[in-house]
């Protein structure tokens, strides 16, 4: 097998790659869209949900398309080198070429934006620590949200355990959340928290997120080298099929 039957083989099996993933996502994306018990459904029945939330149902959409693109891919890329087609294969790298660059550009809004990001979610967190002491303990969505986030977590409330200070559920038992709790499986006054207190959701997610970033940054330069070296290869084999078909 010569360089340029090798160079088929690994773009047929790297592409056929991508049209399986694209169909996987695709499918998930369509599953969230249609699922009416989904998270994203649960997350629009919450009253007095901060508006930015609304954005979330939109995960499904986004799935769709991503799934929809990578098919799209994965079939240009397969067809291209099968059939030794220039047309295919010069679409598949420009859209490649137009991935890369909107993931350069996405990065760079992230660590210029952070710090406004920060504030966002800090504003989202207000009106959270509101909708907890108005309605932690009498609605059952508000309670189990934040119970699977907390139980998920290993957190308790948005800043700390004081954010349940006049909620429905302290207001009736003069307790907080087990999940607040530091030395019993139940729910426990301020006596258990205060001395040892469980740190807050917020800053639970901020030091998982820094404490994963290494991991984070290292699966974007890994997907960033596959685009790069799709392109090479892509571009190698346009140039070796024009090179033929002009001989």
């Amino acid at each position: 097998m010569g360089c340029f039957g090798f160079l088929k083989v690994m773009m047929f099996v790297f592409n056929g790659i991508i049209f399986l993933a694209g169909a996987v996502i695709l499918g998930v994306g369509i599953w969230v869209k249609v699922d009416s018990g989904s998270i994203l459904n649960l997350l629009d029945k919450i009253p007095n949900a901060p508006v930015e939330l609304d954005q979330v149902s939109n995960v499904g959409y986004l799935l769709i398309a991503v799934g929809a693109v990578l098919l799209i891919l994965g079939f240009l890329g397969c067809c291209g080198a099968v059939k030794e087609s220039k047309c295919m294969l010069l679409l598949f790298f420009i859209i490649i070429l137009l991935v890369f660059l909107a993931e350069v550009a996405g990065a760079i809004v992230i660590l210029v934006f952070r710090p406004l990001a920060e504030q966002l979610i800090r504003k989202l967190g207000v009106e959270m620590v509101e909708d907890i002491q108005k309605q932690y303990g009498t609605n059952d969505d508000i309670t189990g949200l934040w119970n699977t986030t907390m139980d998920t977590l290993k957190c308790c409330g948005f800043n700390n355990y004081t954010d349940f200070e006049g909620s429905p559920f302290h207001s009736e038992y003069n307790l907080f959340p087990s999940q607040c709790c530091k030395s019993t499986s139940s729910a426990c006054d301020a006596d258990n928290t205060s001395t040892s207190p469980v740190p807050g959701c917020y800053e639970k997610l901020v030091s998982l997120i820094d404490n994963n970033a290494v991991v984070i940054i290292g699966v974007a330069l890994g997907i960033a080298v596959l685009e790069i070296l799709a392109m090479v290869v892509s571009m190698s084999m346009y140039c070796h099929i024009g090179s033929k078909h002009n001989a």
